[in-house]
């Protein structure tokens, strides 16, 4: 049996809906199928304005643009990301400022937040690892006692809550991804959501993403002509792309519900080794959390260890990988000043984590194949 890391879902009316949007003319930015998206994520967000975006990296490069990050500007955020979080802040001459996680969910640590504060301190950017949300109520503390903006890098996180509210509305904006490694995919794609409270946010979105001009305005009637008013780019994606989102966005409830299954039977066969101290923890759902389920990680004791079971698993014709490169030490990092030392924990589960096959159209015998192998790997490894 030969399982990937990862398998495309269809639900089964993407071809309709995409059919559909080409017999309709309807293949460029801000069509038919857009708004049937948007008006679906809204309903889902609550009191949240959104604008689809042509990727997750797009929506927080336009998210900074909109709080008008500048040279010297310092964003707060983890090391333990994609490079798009840092790379946002620093295409508009921000610094990317790096704090440790918490081990136990791999979210950022508020207390280290708190203390990276400074005057330069622009905004923070918390990131929802694996559908997981950060401790957001603390968060936003911080945030109105200094005066900060909160962008959430919910690229992995659509579907997923903390304290019944849905990750990506607790900041002033959520930014989301609808890759084809996410949930919900349209191959490539995003969005961006902004509290309906900060009307000039949502006001200067309209402009940037329609490449500076007041177009919006004059398509409302409110002026006879637009004209360039301000900075901005082309962020609007095909609806060729939306009609294929849609299609999954329907599905949403029923996807998680799949991946949910799997991610539980996980945890169920896996916890002795947790128990045993092979492995160190894995993927868990705290108390008032809601996952989305988007990945299913083990930590195991050490980097050797985690390579001879990736290995081994990779003998059997499974797929499992590491995540992320931690960015503070990475090359990058290094040339802003970072050691791999300065976050610990970061470093240590950077070394050692390792993700297993999790896709949403998983059938149980693949599922049992995955476990059955890595069962016998751990029971026999004595590193």
């Amino acid at each position: 049996m030969k399982i990937p890391f990862n398998k495309i879902y269809f639900t089964g009316n993407e071809i309709e809906y995409i059919t559909q949007a080409l017999k309709m003319g309807s293949i460029s930015g801000d069509g038919y199928f857009n708004n049937k998206v948007i008006t679906l994520l809204e309903k889902r967000l609550m009191d949240t304005k959104v604008f689809t975006t042509t990727s997750g990296t797009h929506s927080l490069e336009l998210a900074m643009l909109l709080i008008d990050i500048k040279p010297g500007d310092e964003v707060i955020m983890p090391s333990y990301t994609f490079t798009s979080t840092a790379n946002a802040v620093m295409l508009y001459g921000g610094v990317p400022v790096f704090v440790d996680i918490y081990e136990n969910s791999l979210s950022i640590d508020v207390e280290e937040v708190e203390k990276n504060i400074n005057d330069r301190t622009k905004a923070i950017i918390p990131v929802h690892y694996g559908g997981i949300g950060c401790e957001m109520d603390g968060i936003m503390k911080l945030a109105e006692k200094h005066n900060l903006y909160v962008v959430e890098d919910a690229a992995q996180a659509l579907g997923s809550k903390y304290l019944d509210k849905s990750l990506g509305t607790w900041g002033h904006i959520g930014c989301y991804s609808f890759h084809s490694t996410k949930n919900y995919i349209s191959g490539e794609g995003g969005a961006l959501s902004i509290n309906i409270k900060d009307s000039k946010l949502i006001e200067r979105a309209e402009i940037i993403r329609q490449k500076g001009t007041n177009r919006n305005r004059f398509l409302k009637g409110e002026i006879d002509k637009y004209s360039w008013v301000d900075i901005g780019s082309s962020y609007a994606p095909s609806d060729v792309l939306m009609a294929m989102l849609y299609s999954q966005l329907l599905d949403m409830d029923e996807i998680i519900l799949k991946r949910e299954k799997l991610v539980k039977t996980y945890i169920y066969h896996l916890q002795k080794f947790v128990d045993t101290g092979i492995i160190t923890s894995m993927t868990n759902i705290p108390k008032d959390y809601k996952s989305n389920y988007h990945n299913f990680y083990i930590i195991l004791n050490n980097e050797k260890t985690r390579d001879y079971i990736m290995d081994s698993l990779k003998e059997n014709n499974i797929q499992a990988y590491i995540h992320f490169v931690p960015l503070h030490s990475s090359p990058m990092g290094a040339s802003l000043g970072y050691n791999p030392l300065d976050l610990p924990i970061t470093e240590r589960v950077g070394n050692t984590l390792l993700r297993l096959p999790l896709y949403t159209d998983m059938k149980q015998e693949e599922i049992d194949y995955v476990i059955e192998r890595l069962c016998k790997v751990l029971e026999g490894y004595h590193g």
